[in-house]
C-alpha cells in the first residue's frame, strides 16, 4: 500500500499553515497514497500558552480537522492527522493533543490524546513542561482500519515500550509515532527508539515529523528535528526524510509483519518472571 509521510515546518497561526497542509495531503493523494500521515501538532506549533488559548478551537470547531476530513473524502483516502492541538473544557483551561485516524468517507474512525507528557529538562537552557499545557490521555487506542490494525501514539510515547507492547498484544500491525521532537534528543535518540520500538514488536513503525524553525510573529520560536521515518518490522529504515519540509512516500508491505514475527516470535517467547 502507497504510504506518504509529510514532513511539515508549520507556524503558530492554524490559519495560515492549513492550506499548504491541505495543498501536501492533495498531493499525496495525487501521487497514489491510500494512507497518508502528518506530524505532532499540524495545526499550530507554539511557545505560548495565551497565543494558543486565542487561536485554538474545540474539536467540533476545529478547522483543521474539518477540512482534512473533506479532503480524506473528496480524495478516498485515509489520513492520520498526527495530532491537533484543541481547546477542552477542563476547568484548568488545558489543552488535548489528540491524534485522529480519518477514514474514506470523512469520518473519525478513532481518536488519541497523548498519554505520556513531555516533561523534560535537556539542559540549563532546555526545559519542556507540556503537562503545564496539555491534560495527558488515560486510554491506549488502537484503530482498526481496512488495511490493518493500528496503534496509535505521539512523540514522546516513544519511550513507553509498555504502550506499544499493549497496542501490538491487542493486535496492531504499525505503530504511529508523529512527532515535533527537540533537535537534541533528536540526534541522541530518534533513530534508536523508533528502531527499537520496530524490531520488538514486529510491526511497521511510521513517525511523521515537523521539522526547523517554526515562525512565530511576537513568541520565542521553536525548533524541530525533522527525520520523518518509516521503519519496517524487521528493524530497518525504510525512509528517514531528513530535515527538508515535503511529501515522502513508501510501499508499506504488510507482510513483512508477518515475516518478522515468524523469523523472532519473541512474544510468544515471553515468560513469566518474579520482579526483583
Amino acid at each position: 500500500m502507497k504510504t506518504a509521510l509529510l514532513q511539515l515546518n508549520v507556524s503558530d497561526d492554524p490559519l495560515v499553515n492549513l492550506p499548504r497542509t491541505i495543498e501536501m495531503v492533495e498531493q499525496a493523494a495525487d501521487m497514489g497514497a491510500a494512507f497518508i500521515l502528518t506530524p505532532e501538532v499540524t495545526n499550530c506549533v507554539s511557545t505560548s500558552r495565551a497565543h494558543q488559548q486565542s487561536v485554538l478551537h474545540p474539536e467540533e470547531d476545529d478547522p483543521t480537522l474539518a477540512a482534512l476530513r473533506r479532503v480524506a473524502s473528496d480524495k478516498g483516502v485515509y489520513i492520520l492527522i498526527g495530532s491537533l492541538a484543541l481547546k477542552t473544557d477542563d476547568p484548568d483551561g488545558r489543552f488535548a493533543n489528540r491524534s485522529f485516524l480519518i477514514c474514506p468517507r470523512g469520518d473519525i474512525l478513532a481518536r488519541y490524546d497523548k498519554i505520556h507528557m513531555f516533561d523534560v529538562a535537556i539542559s540549563d537552557t532546555e526545559t519542556y513542561r507540556e503537562s503545564a499545557g496539555y491534560r495527558p490521555g488515560e486510554r491506549a487506542v488502537l484503530a482498526k482500519p481496512e488495511f490493518a490494525p493500528v496503534g496509535m501514539a505521539v512523540c514522546y510515547d516513544m519511550r513507553f515500550p509498555r504502550l506499544s507492547d499493549a497496542l501490538v498484544g491487542a493486535g496492531a500491525q504499525i505503530l504511529t509515532y508523529p512527532s515535533a521532537f527537540s533537535p537534541v534528543t533528536g540526534a541522541a535518540h530518534w533513530h534508536s527508539l523508533l528502531r527499537a520500538r520496530a524490531i520488538e514488536a514486529g510491526a511497521w513503525v511510521l513517525a511523521p515529523a515537523q521539522t526547523g524553525t517554526h515562525s512565530s510573529a511576537r513568541h520565542k520560536t521553536r525548533t524541530t528535528y525533522g527525520h520523518s521515518l518509516a521503519v519496517d518490522p524487521w528493524g530497518e529504515v525504510i525512509l528517514d526524510a531528513g530535515t527538508a519540509p515535503g511529501i515522502y512516500v513508501l510501499d508499506l508491505d504488510l507482510e513483512k509483519v508477518a515475516e518478522a514475527r515468524r523469523r523472532v516470535p519473541s512474544r510468544d517467547n515471553a515468560r513469566p518472571f518474579e520482579a526483583p
